[in-house]
C-alpha cells in the first residue's frame, strides 16, 4: 500500500512518524507525498494546546473531505490519546485511531475499519520500534533525537504527562546506534530532545547519565552539531557545564524552559526553580560557558498573575537578556490543576502580556544580533534562494524556532553543508552576510 503521513506539532512527533513510517517499510509499504494516490493516509496529531488541537482537527477534517471510497485514513498522536472516544464518534470518516503508545499496531491495522481505538497507556520501559525512516526529510542534514519518553513533572498546566506518560529513559545503546544510522544517512546535526532532557537516566538506576551519554555522541563520525533542548534548570550540574564546555561538538546554546520568574507564580506551576535559583544558574552557565546562547520559553497570563508578577516578569526578561525567547499565552488545558484554578486571566490580558513581553524581547535581540556584525560565523546552509542568495543557521539557533543568516555568495553552495559568513548587518531577529 502507498502510505502519506501528515506530521503536526512538535519534534517528537516527528520521531515517532518516522518510526511509524519504519515500521511501514518493513511490512512492504511506501510512502507518497501526495495524498490524492494514497491507499491510506496517516495524521500525526498534537494535543498540547488549544491552537495545536484546532490545527489538528482541520488537519483530519481537510483529509477527509479529499478521502475517496477505496482509501483509508487514520489518526494518531496526542489528540488520538486523548480524545479517541469522542473523536470516533465526531468523525465517521476517520477509519481508526491509534494512542502514542500504540504505532506497533499500525501495519496490521491497515486496510481496516470501524476497529476500537487504540489509547493504550504507557509501558514502564521505553518502547523501541526499531530503525527510523528519515527519508523524505526537507531538511536531511539535522534531525531530532528523542532520549526518552514521558514525563515525571506534574507541571499544572501541562497534560502532557497524562498523555504520554512517566518519564522512561531509552537505553543509551540504542540512542547511540540510532544516532549513527542518523549519521550514516548524511544527518550532521542532532537535535537531543525529551520532555526533559536533564532527567536522562532517571529510571535507569543511575542519575546523570545526559553527560556520558553526549560524550558518547561526540565520538560518532559525520554528526557535527549536537543540541540540547528542554533542560530543566534544577537540574542542570556541574558535570553538564562541563559537557558543553569541553566538547566542540555540542553546541554552545542551552534551552531552558522556565515558563516564569515570580515565585509564587512558579509554585503554582508546581515548578522546583525560584528567581534566585534560575538567576544563579544563568549566571554560573554564562560565566563558565563564555558566550553561551541560552533560549527559554515563557508563560502570560498563568491563573491568578496579578500586574505587579507581571511587571516582574519583564523586569526579569530585561535582566537576563536572554538571546532567544519564546512567550505563550497560558492555554486553559482540561484536565489539568490549572484548569480549575480560580481567577483565570481574561484572553485579552493574555494576549496583551504575551506581545509585551515579545515587545520588550525585540529589542534586546537586536542589541544581541549587531554585536556579531563584523564576526565571522559558522553557517549551515539550509536554503538557495537560486539568484546568488542563501538562507542558513548558525549553532547559536536551533531549526525552525530561531534566528536566520540571510547571505550571498559568489559561488555555489548546496544545503547541508557549513561556509564561513561574514555578517555585514543584523536586525531584529536575523543577521545579513557574505560568505567568505
Amino acid at each position: 500500500m502507498k502510505i502519506y503521513i501528515k506530521t503536526l506539532g512538535c519534534e517528537k512527533n516527528t520521531v515517532d512518524a518516522q518510526f511509524a513510517a519504519g515500521l511501514l517499510a518493513k511490512e512492504g509499504h511506501t510512502l507518497t507525498d501526495d495524498p490524492g494516490e494514497a491507499d491510506a493516509m496517516l495524521v500525526v496529531t498534537c494535543g498540547f494546546i488549544n491552537d495545536a488541537k484546532a490545527q489538528s482537527i482541520n488537519t483530519i477534517i481537510e483529509l477527509g473531505e479529499l478521502k475517496t471510497e477505496r482509501q483509508k485514513l487514520y489518526v494518531s498522536g496526542c489528540l488520538s490519546q486523548r480524545y479517541a472516544d469522542q473523536l470516533s464518534s465526531l468523525m465517521p470518516e476517520v477509519d481508526g485511531f491509534f494512542g502514542v503508545n500504540d504505532y506497533d499496531k499500525l501495519p496490521a491495522m491497515l486496510g481496516r475499519s470501524g476497529f476500537d481505538p487504540f489509547v493504550s497507556a504507557a509501558g514502564t520501559i521505553y518502547d523501541e520500534l526499531g530503525p527510523r525512516l528519515t527519508k523524505g526529510s526537507l531538511t536531511p542534514w539535522t534531525a531530532p533525537l528523542k532520549i526518552a519518553e514521558g514525563c515525571n513533572n506534574i507541571c499544572t498546566y501541562c497534560i502532557i504527562p497524562f498523555i504520554r506518560g512517566k518519564y522512561r529513559s531509552r537505553r543509551p545503546e540504542a540512542v547511540l546506534a540510532e544516532a549513527r544510522q542518523l549519521a550514516e544517512e548524511g544527518v550532521k546535526e542532532l537535535v537531543v530532545i525529551a520532555q526533559d532532557v536533564t532527567a536522562y537516566g532517571c529510571d535507569l538506576g543511575k542519575k546523570n547519565m545526559l553527560p556520558e551519554l553526549l560524550h558518547e555522541l561526540c565520538r560518532i563520525d559525520g554528526i557535527e552539531w549536537i543540541r540540547l533542548m528542554y533542560c530543566y534548570e534544577d537540574e542542570i550540574t556541574q558535570e553538564l557545564i562541563d559537557c558543553i564546555k569541553t566538547e566542540p561538538k555540542i553546541c554552545k546554546y542551552l534551552d531552558i524552559p522556565i515558563q516564569h520568574s515570580d515565585d509564587r507564580v512558579l509554585h503554582a506551576m508546581n515548578r522546583k526553580s525560584t528567581d534566585a535559583s534560575i538567576r544563579a544558574t544563568i549566571a554560573n552557565l554564562r560565566a563558565q560557558i563564555p558566550g553561551i546562547v541560552i533560549r527559554t520559553t515563557l508563560i502570560a497570563g498563568f491563573p491568578g498573575e496579578t500586574k505587579a508578577e507581571h511587571f516582574a516578569l519583564r523586569r526579569f526578561v530585561s535582566d537576563m537578556k536572554f538571546d532567544r525567547l519564546g512567550v505563550f499565552a497560558y492555554s486553559k488545558e482540561e484536565g489539568t490543576a490549572a484548569a480549575r484554578m480560580k481567577q483565570q486571566v481574561r484572553k485579552d490580558v493574555k494576549e496583551r502580556r504575551r506581545d509585551r513581553i515579545m515587545e520588550l524581547q525585540r529589542s534586546i535581540s537586536l542589541q544581541n544580533n549587531l554585536r556579531c556584525v563584523g564576526q565571522t560565523l559558522q553557517v549551515l546552509v539550509e536554503e538557495d534562494c537560486q539568484d546568488g542568495t542563501y538562507i542558513g543557521r548558525t549553532s547559536m539557533d536551533a531549526p525552525e524556532i530561531d534566528n536566520s543568516v540571510i547571505f550571498t555568495s559568489d559561488r555555489a553552495l548546496i544545503p547541508g553543508t557549513f561556509v564561513n559568513v561574514l555578517i555585514q548587518d543584523a536586525f531584529d531577529y536575523d543577521l545579513t552576510g557574505k560568505a567568505e
